[in-house]
């Protein structure tokens, strides 16, 4: 098992769970928002706030297709399902949706530079959550609860992977 992409809100452990994947199967793995970064030379959140939301969207498509095409596992941006084209992609591959109650995210996320969550990250964050849950119902093969250990999210993945096979 080496190929596998990830989707799910902001602060689930999308990437840390891509690298521990990655390290457990021995393949590559990837961040959309990485590959976007260092294509536009700024920080994703930086970038985000100078060009909005539509050009933003416009080139995590770009380092969606880059990852899906080069790399085993695709640690993909929270919005990454924003776009129909994008959720055409994702849905045409192993994608699972990573997901944990909006406390365990909101800890997770103390601190971080986040600009949909900025102002009041609660109410952000469940209105992102009541938008964007259709669209990863929509792409993802399974659902997997990340609030445990990275081994055991890790297990479920696999574990789910190989039922949908």
């Amino acid at each position: 098992m080496s190929r596998v992409v990830l989707v799910g809100l902001p602060g689930v452990g999308k990437t840390s769970v891509a690298q521990s994947l990655a390290q457990r199967w021995g393949c590559t793995w990837v961040d959309t928002d990485d590959l976007i970064s260092t294509k536009v030379g700024i920080p994703v959140a930086e970038y985000l706030r100078h060009v909005g939301e539509a050009v933003f969207r416009v080139e995590e498509l770009s380092a969606l297709r880059t990852a899906l095409a080069q790399y085993d596992v695709v640690a993909t941006g929270g919005g990454a399902v924003a776009t129909a084209d994008a959720r055409e992609l994702l849905a045409e591959n192993p994608t699972v949706w990573l997901d944990c109650d909006d406390q365990h995210i909101l800890v997770r996320l103390d601190g971080g530079d986040r600009p949909l969550l900025n102002g009041d990250p609660a109410t952000s964050l469940a209105r992102l959550r009541t938008t964007r849950t259709p669209w990863y119902l929509e792409v993802s093969r399974a659902r997997i609860d990340t609030s445990g250990t990275l081994e055991e999210v890790g297990e479920r993945v696999q574990e789910a992977l190989a039922e949908v096979e």
